[in-house]
């Protein structure tokens, strides 16, 4: 056994929760199987966010159950006889969910994660509450939403994001994060708002899965395309723009592929690194191989706790704090242009 590992402290605090590591697997297929989610934590996993559910799946399972109840025209006894049994109208992918937490919660001891994916306010929200009597310790809000209409406001989408949470947080006891993407016009101000509006947690950033065209049948195509590594940059700035002025965790997600990216993620203030694509593409074993190069790198550097680390090079504590924003830009584009050229 390597020395490193009879004092170093990898302990983090995420969502008012104590996690023996920062390194978490974000929500993704891998977490609907139990035994994926025991492999997560064997192999180092201090806590794991399951894979979403979505506001869409609640409305068409509801939906389906009141066109049962509501489209029969028979006014006699027999017409009993068009209610669908239980098995036929109960909301399947919704109360397996539940179900899977409740297994998750008695096979595994590490916190487990609920995920709601949903824009809308609507009873696919009154599953927050399901969650977590189902046994969640905590939730990760997904609000994946493109304001597509000219007419909408980036103010209308901001009150949007307000009132989900708010509605959430009302609704439950344990601890909400919500998953954010980019683009909002002052991202900042807007990541203020949703820790004072009662967020326990911002997980940055969701990977908005853009659509392609098939040239040969004309069709729009979905396309689902993994994450590369350079993809950390985006939040890596991020949260080292906020982590001074908010006082609630930070999850980094998008670009999580080496024990490096994950020290990088620290360094600027993140409380959790999470990761999917690198566990689809590697497998779920990879966890226990960040761990170690995490643990690599504190020893050689001398630090002894996780804590030690965390927010070291967040935008209050580089010597250069612009290097996070604008004026890095000339820079980069001077040093490529002499280096390509000369």
């Amino acid at each position: 056994m390597k020395r490193w590992r009879n004092f170093m402290n990898l302990e983090t605090k995420y969502l008012g929760l104590t996690l023996k590591n920062p390194l978490v697997p974000s929500a993704s297929p891998l977490s609907s199987e139990v035994s994926n989610v025991k492999k997560m934590e064997d192999a180092g996993a201090s806590a794991v966010v399951l894979y979403s559910l979505f506001e869409e799946q609640i409305i068409h399972e509801n939906r389906a159950l009141d066109h049962f109840l509501t489209t029969t025209g028979e006014s006699y006894a027999e017409a009993l006889s068009y209610f669908p049994e239980p098995e036929e109208y109960h909301n399947l992918e919704a109360d397996d969910y539940l179900e899977h937490i409740a297994r998750l919660k008695q096979e595994v001891e590490i916190p487990v994660i609920a995920s709601l994916n949903g824009v809308s306010k609507g009873g696919w929200m009154s599953y927050a509450k399901r969650m977590e009597e189902a046994g969640a310790d905590a939730l990760e809000l997904n609000i994946y939403y493109i304001a597509a209409s000219p007419d909408m406001t980036s103010e209308t989408v901001e009150k949007m994001y307000l009132e989900n949470l708010k509605t959430v947080k009302r609704s439950v006891n344990i601890p909400v994060s919500i998953k954010l993407g980019p683009y909002f016009s002052a991202f900042a101000n807007m990541a203020t708002k949703l820790e004072m509006a009662g967020a326990d947690g911002l997980v940055l950033f969701n990977r908005f899965y853009q659509p392609d065209i098939d040239l040969e049948t004309l069709d729009v195509t979905p396309g689902l395309e993994l994450s590369h590594s350079f993809e950390k940059r985006l939040p890596l700035r991020w949260i080292a723009i906020l982590r001074p002025h908010l006082g609630c965790s930070l999850a980094a997600t998008t670009g999580v592929h080496t024990s490096e990216d994950v020290v990088k993620m620290l360094l600027v203030g993140a409380d959790v690194v999470m990761m999917t694509s690198l566990l689809l593409q590697k497998g779920i074993g990879t966890i226990r191989i960040l761990i170690e190069g995490l643990q690599e790198w504190m020893d050689e550097k001398g630090y002894e706790s996780v804590g030690q680390m965390q927010g070291a090079m967040s935008s209050a504590s580089v010597a250069e704090p612009a290097a996070f924003e604008r004026a890095n830009y000339l820079k980069i584009l001077q040093s490529y242009r002499r280096d390509k050229f000369i």
